[in-house]
């Protein structure tokens, strides 16, 4: 006997799934990144307040723009645009000219984003794609650095950042002639450990007091934020840990075989912008793997990929390129690593 009023409802796999809307897990992205934007305006200043505010409202108004001129619905109110105006001005210097932040915003997502589709269709992390695109731009403002923790720093900007478009900013050695600042050479401690074999202390790195990028030299608050993601199953852990790992797994057993040529695997792990960009940049839930085994085999590509780079390449600093590069082969990866289907055959087997 059958009860014809029973109505059965079939859904493919998975049966069970959080129930967190999109805007949910990019709000609480902003959430963990509040303490290193907020470390970052605490160590340099003003001029990093007005970064993030700068880069923030130039990916928003493109978004709009962008929307408005493709007739899409509005998708401000998703966070995602936030996120990507946050990660790019965490990943630019401090001084950093405030004009040419709004074009690496404008790049970010008119050319990183809203030119694939909008969100759900990029295919690299937009944030990495604007800082690219100044990278390539302004060499000379990409790679200007200052020291944190300066007297009055939240009384007064660093001169670059109020530079008019395409006038030449007063150079950071002249601003800090006034000032009380001894033995600073203008370099990261990845420039001096790769150019002058000079290394930095741990702590400093861990906690945040050296030069670099504003978001990047504080690897306690970047590991927090990240742990705090992943405890709330909005961030793959597989991924940061496999870049890690990656990284590791290179530069161990080359500082075991010349410790003064190769920087030990902490100093590899705490510099740059490896952290960041482990738990914040290479996790893009839309440009990474989702098999198990591709998730491995893209993160532990950009930590190894990240560690060629700041060795053996020309720049300092690697692991935009390696994430970048990682997004680009992550659909083959995701094909390369496709799991059986349960039942099947496997390719050449006989029946």
């Amino acid at each position: 006997m059958t009860d014809s009023n029973i109505q059965v409802e079939l859904r493919t796999s998975p049966h069970l799934k959080q129930a967190v809307s999109t805007a949910q897990i990019m709000r609480n992205v902003v959430y963990a990144l509040v303490p290193v934007s907020a470390f970052a305006v605490y160590a340099f200043g003003i001029s990093v307040l007005a970064l993030l505010i700068v880069t923030t409202l130039s990916c928003m108004a493109t978004e709009w723009l962008f929307n408005r001129l493709s007739g899409r619905p509005n998708t401000l109110g998703d966070w995602s645009v936030v996120i990507t105006g946050i990660l790019l001005a965490l990943t630019l210097p401090p001084g950093f000219q405030l004009w040419m932040a709004a074009v690496a915003g404008f790049v970010a997502v008119g050319l990183g984003k809203a030119l694939f589709g909008g969100l759900g269709h990029n295919v690299m992390n937009p944030a990495l794609v604007g800082r690219a695109f100044v990278q390539a731009a302004f060499p000379v403002a990409i790679t200007t650095w200052t020291p944190a923790f300066l007297a009055n720093r939240f009384g007064e900007f660093i001169p670059s950042s109020l530079t008019a478009p395409f006038m030449q900013p007063t150079a950071i050695g002249e601003w800090l002639a006034g000032k009380t600042v001894d033995g600073f050479t203008g370099a990261t401690p990845l420039a001096l450990q790769k150019f002058e074999q000079v290394s930095t202390d741990m702590t400093d790195m861990f906690l945040g007091s050296t030069a670099g990028s504003a978001g990047e030299t504080s690897a306690l608050l970047i590991l927090a934020g990240g742990l705090y993601l992943a405890a709330r199953r909005m961030l793959d852990w597989r991924i940061p840990v496999g870049v890690m790992a990656g990284a590791v797994l290179l530069s161990l057993p080359l500082w075991l075989l010349d410790p003064v040529a190769y920087p030990d695997p902490l100093f590899v792990l705490f510099s740059g912008g490896l952290m960041l960009g482990a738990w914040f940049m290479a996790s893009d839930m839309v440009a990474s793997p989702v098999t198990p085994l591709g998730v491995w085999v893209y993160a532990l590509f950009i930590g190894v990929l990240t560690v060629v780079i700041r060795l053996f390449g020309g720049l300092t600093e690697g692991v935009m390129y390696a994430i970048l590069l990682g997004n680009i082969i992550s659909p083959l990866i995701a094909t390369v690593t496709q799991p059986r289907v349960f039942g099947a055959r496997r390719k050449g087997e006989r029946t």
